[in-house]
This record gives structure tokens, sequence and C-alpha cells, in this order.
């Protein structure tokens, strides 16, 4: 079973014990956003985002929690590309912010931009639901594991 052909069972409601894909993540699960979308080079994660529960001091979303959310989605839409036996691991991650946000429904929607044989980069815009207003656009570049490196060997 391919990464993608998991993400795909897992948005069903199948249950993935057995597989090398731990879907949902514990990030995600202590953050509270899910995976709405899957798609080869594309993933969509949603985000119930609230001030008493991921604010900062100031009483706005703390900036760490867009850059999770985006990571993730960035994270996942690289693993609708891999094949069996391929892992990868982020070597830079971008965020740039662009305004506040106090509670909102938010969607990190992320697209593989450019993916060669051992190198991944990505895009995500982070919106709010239902309106569309860009909050935040992050970028990631992934090395693409293969073989012992694949399995943290």
């Amino acid at each position: 079973m391919t990464p993608l052909d998991a993400l795909r069972r897992f948005l069903q409601g199948e249950s993935l014990e057995g597989y090398a894909l731990k879907m949902p993540p514990p990030a995600a699960t202590l953050i509270g956003f899910h995976p709405i979308e899957v798609d080869e080079g594309r993933a969509v994660f949603r985000l119930e985002a609230r001030r008493d529960k991921h604010g900062n001091p100031m009483g706005t979303l703390h900036g760490g929690i867009l850059c999770d959310v985006a990571d993730a989605a960035m994270g996942t839409a690289c693993v609708t590309l891999l094949g069996e036996g391929e892992s990868f691991t982020t070597l830079e991650l971008r965020m740039n912010f662009f305004r506040p946000v106090f509670d909102a429904t938010l969607e990190a929607r992320a697209t593989v931009v450019h993916r060669g044989k051992s190198m991944v980069y990505l895009e995500c815009d982070v919106v709010t639901v239902p309106e569309g207003k860009l909050v935040a656009k992050s970028s990631s570049t992934c090395l693409v594991l293969r073989g012992p490196e694949a399995k943290g060997r």
C-alpha cells in the first residue's frame, strides 16, 4: 500500500494500525487539526482556531500553531508522492504572516511545486473558511529518504 492509499483509507475512516504511517499524528491530536483532503501532491488540513486554546499573550493565534498546521499539510502533500519504503525529512521551513487570527476556522492548503529525485519543494496557503482570507503563506523543502535512511538507521 502506498502512503497516498493509506491516507485515502484514513480519510474514509479506516484504521491504519500496523502501517508505518501514524494517523492522526500526536501533534495533530494535541493541537486539534486534521486532514480533510489528500490527493497526489496536495493536502488540506483544517483547524478550529480558538484564542482560549491556541492564543499567545496578546490574545491572537500563536504563530507556532500556524507553522504546525502548515508543516503538517506540506508534509502530507510530500508523503502522497512517496513510494513504499520511502520517507522524508524537512530541510527548510519558511512562514510569512499577513493578518492576526482570533477565533476562526482555518485551512492549510498545501501543494507540491517541484518534485525531484531527492528533493521536494512545497508551498502552503493558510486561509480563513469560508471567507478565503489569506492569513499566512509557508514554503518547505524536503529531502526524500530511501533504504536504511528511511528507517532511521
